[in-house]
């Protein structure tokens, strides 16, 4: 196993159960919020930032990142002077990039499949879902009313794309940005992490010809 794999998700599709069932699976590191705090301990930025601006934004940004022409100091380090949402998403890309150099792992959300596109061993996810199983699984972890879940969800899946349009410069979730897109409804949590195991193993043993 050399894959590095990203999770991109629709709320209430059970990315985070997945992710760590395909995680323990693998015998590899996972990592969802966790990076949020690996991220704020390598940049000294205070951990509730992070939860604040997760997914989150208040131009594609990350395209003028990956082409070089955001703004630097002198000395080659990140202006101080970007806003803070920018200096909290560069903290967790250069997290991204460094878990990914060093090694298998399972990353979920947070624009991990486009941080890693040129990574030769990133294999990426979407996973989405049927709105009336999505609801109950956000039902059964979330204190929330019946009548009000599908609205959480729109708005929170509303809130994810507008994070990842802001700082790429691609579509969330489209399908051509994939390796593979499941429909949690349709495979279960458990048919879902088989299918990635047996696409990984595929894949590896294609790019191993």
């Amino acid at each position: 196993m050399k894959s590095i794999v990203t999770i991109s998700r629709e709320f209430g599709s059970g990315g985070r159960e997945i992710g760590r069932l395909l995680a323990k699976e693998l015998d590899v590191p996972f990592y969802d919020k966790e990076l949020l705090e690996i991220a704020s301990k390598e940049s000294g930025i205070c951990e509730e930032l992070f939860v604040k601006h997760d997914e989150s934004y208040t131009n594609s940004f990350l395209f003028s990142l990956v082409m070089g022409s955001y703004p630097v100091s002198a000395d080659g380090r990140i202006n101080p002077d970007l806003p803070l949402n920018h200096k909290i998403f560069l903290a967790q890309f250069d997290t991204i990039r460094r878990l990914g150099d060093q090694g298998p792992c399972v990353i979920v959300g947070r624009c991990a499949d486009y941080v890693l596109r040129d990574h030769p061993n990133a294999v990426n996810f979407f996973l989405t879902g049927d709105m009336a199983d999505k609801k109950a699984r956000i039902l059964g972890r979330y204190d929330i009313e019946k009548d009000k879940a599908e609205d959480f969800i729109r708005k929170t899946d509303k809130r994810r794309a507008s994070y990842y349009n802001y700082y790429t410069d691609q579509k969330w979730g489209s399908a051509p940005n994939f390796d593979l897109c499941l429909n949690t409804s349709k495979t279960g949590i458990e048919g879902a992490v088989k299918l990635m195991m047996d696409y990984i193993a595929i894949k590896e043993e294609r790019s191993s010809d």
